[in-house]
């Protein structure tokens, strides 16, 4: 767009200020009285569905619970009849099918208006045959389809060695945690209690005995025909497997399980990882009140929000995030973060060697994880936010974690320069097209937006632009940049987030404003700001939809918009002022923002998020940098985030 057909207007002075103070003080409202804060975290309809259908496969069902999650599935059905992956989104057969399964299981009327329109929906598309890979092993686990119905993953995984071209090690931690119960369940295929006997066959365009192509393609490269043929061998010999190989894989499996347990944050801290725990404790005859099957129960019960007159389960908290996060946009606000940064210091995992080590063996650990609890599983990006904060924070008494972090983020670093979130080296791209993995998204390879965060992180802390993980960092970036000028956002909405996220780290670096990285990134940005002076992204935008437009503005891609301008020394481009007075204008009386969009990704294509403290930091992050820049006496952002 032309940036004269922008009309937006400027914020002043006086409202600048007022805006900065009445989001800080509605930040800090927020703030649990330990200096952390954590905002809801939700996905889409199938978390909810699927725990419905977990209490419904242990027969504990919470009846006055359940009435709740209905209220909210019915409230988030679309328009078309089904569910979608993310606010106002196009119709996913996957969530509809276990949408419309748990709305029956409740107890809703198949004829009643809401289930007959999810029904012609679902069958429209194809029938719940054509389901992905996770919702067919859910509906195997009922009797809905036969088991054949999900590619063959033999528990005899768990004894393949480190050479072999599957290992456990060679997926990224998510799929880890989710898999290993998962291939209990597969080997012992256990039936659902199920009390109500609810089932979906009306679901199906096909009978599921009769349906002879479950597992088929579009295949993505000639690996996908490959896996194929593999897969139909293994179905041929799985019974051949010795009972001895079978019963010492479920003992190692586990054995997994119950050292990664995490207490009441669960296996992995992740609800698929967390629920497949449960099942698999149960179906091994392990009794509720054993110490290992409550506790994994309790995890999953501790990820539901319980409203008044609704609910819905998360697929994980995000107290780490959310308190970096807000740390930074209250540090850059002028408010004090010394309880925030006191709550972050003690959670730093020192002591726990985590799964990473099988890459970087003899590494001292020294990360944060994402959740309150998760030491198996530490991640670069949390470490490099809370090390940025504690950094900036100031204190002396900070001093030795961020030089322990700083370790550990220079050697997860991975071999092209980049850094993957939670592995180095998970790049294994020809097990993204097994039959398991038909959502792909089954690696950890290194990204843009994590590697930009460690870069930010290792030159807030005084790394030179000449040392060698920089000079590799750095060439990284410049290779991921795409011929638009924009960068690839992995775990947020999208080309916004990405772009952000490296423009800030090039700053960090010292790259000069004028550098063409820079420059094209700035055009990128401008060229994509909507009329009303905000920016927004569609989620299919990691489909076929163009980069960084969307039908509104969002209050979280405004504000990494306008970030990334100031990092570029942009402030005092036209765009930048009218994204501020966006900010400003749509701000609410209680100094916060409502954002309904989805802006952050869990799995692209597959798995999103709306991660409720978005529109509450950063753009308050956004407004009092605009303020300290055209305050003071340089233009220059001097810290990495």
């Amino acid at each position: 767009m032309a940036l004269d057909a922008i009309t937006a207007p400027v914020v002043d002075d006086a409202a600048l200020l007022d805006s900065v103070s009445r989001a800080a003080d509605a930040l800090t409202r927020r703030q649990k009285p330990d200096g952390h804060f954590v905002f809801e975290l939700e996905a889409d309809a199938t978390i909810p569905a699927e725990y419905v259908l977990l209490e419904h496969f242990l027969d504990r069902i919470d009846a006055p619970l359940q009435a709740k999650i209905g209220v909210y599935l019915r409230d988030i059905q679309g328009a078309h009849g089904g569910w979608p992956l993310f606010h106002d989104g196009a119709f996913n057969i996957s969530a509809s099918v276990k949408a419309y399964f748990a709305l029956k299981a409740i107890g809703d009327d198949p004829d009643a208006p809401h289930m007959r329109r999810a029904r012609e929906a679902i069958l429209a598309a194809g029938g719940a045959e054509r389901t992905n890979v996770f919702t067919r092993a859910q509906l195997a686990l009922f009797g809905s389809v036969p088991w054949r119905a999900v590619p063959v993953m033999p528990l005899e995984i768990m004894h393949l060695p480190l050479w072999f071209p599957f290992h456990l090690s060679k997926v990224s931690y998510w799929s880890r945690t989710v898999i290993v119960p998962l291939l209990v369940l597969m080997a012992l295929r256990p039936k659902a209690r199920n009390p109500r006997g609810i089932h979906i066959q009306e679901l199906f365009c096909t009978l599921p005995e009769q349906v002879t192509d479950y597992i088929r393609g579009p295949y993505r490269s000639g690996w996908g025909r490959f896996f194929k043929g593999v897969d139909e061998l293994l179905r041929a010999a799985e019974p051949l497997f010795p009972k001895s190989s079978r019963q010492s894989a479920i003992d190692k499996a586990v054995a997994f399980v119950t050292e990664r347990l995490n207490g009441e944050d669960g296996l992995g801290a992740i609800y698929p990882a967390m629920a497949n725990s449960v099942m698999m404790f149960d179906t091994l005859g392990y009794p509720p009140d054993h110490p290992a099957a409550a506790i994994a129960w309790q995890s999953v019960r501790k990820l539901l929000v319980i409203e008044e007159d609704r609910a819905y389960c998360q697929p994980c908290l995000s107290p780490v995030w959310d308190t970096g996060l807000a740390g930074h946009a209250l540090a850059e606000a002028g408010v004090s973060t010394g309880d925030a940064c006191d709550w972050l210091k003690p959670l730093q995992i020192n002591e726990v060697v985590g799964d990473w080590a099988v890459r970087r063996p003899g590494l001292r650990p020294g990360g944060w994880a994402f959740q309150y609890n998760n030491p198996h599983y530490p991640d670069v990006d949390d470490t490099a936010v809370v090390g940025m904060l504690l950094h900036r924070n100031g204190d002396p008494a900070y001093a030795a974690s961020i030089d322990r972090a700083r370790e550990w983020v220079i050697g997860m670093q991975s071999s092209d320069g980049g850094w993957g979130a939670f592995e180095p080296e998970n790049t294994h791209h020809y097990l993204n097209h097994i039959p398991f993995a038909d959502h792909g998204a089954l690696l950890d390879p290194p990204t843009a937006d994590v590697s930009a965060r460690c870069v930010s992180f290792l030159a807030q802390i005084g790394m030179a632009a000449d040392d060698p993980v920089m000079v590799k960092a750095l060439a990284y970036l410049r290779r991921e940049q795409e011929p638009d000028g924009s960068w690839f956002g992995r775990w947020g909405t999208n080309y916004i987030y990405g772009t952000w996220s490296v423009l800030c780290a090039l700053n960090a670096a010292g790259v000069p404003h004028d550098d063409p990285a820079m420059t094209r990134a700035v055009q990128w940005l401008v060229s994509v700001q909507r009329e009303d002076g905000g920016w927004g992204e569609d989620e299919e935008s990691y489909a076929d939809a163009a980069p960084g437009r969307y039908k509104v503005s969002t209050p979280s891609q405004t504000a990494w918009a306008v970030l990334g301008l100031m990092a570029a020394g942009a402030t005092d481009h036209p765009a930048t002022a009218r994204g501020i007075a966006y900010l400003a204008t749509t701000q609410k009386p209680d100094g916060e923002w409502t954002e309904e969009p989805y802006t952050a990704v869990g799995f692209p294509r597959v798995f999103y998020l709306r991660y409720h403290g978005y529109k509450l930091y950063f753009p308050l992050l956004a407004l009092a940098r605009y303020r300290n820049l055209t305050r003071g006496n340089t233009r220059r952002v001097e810290v990495g985030f």
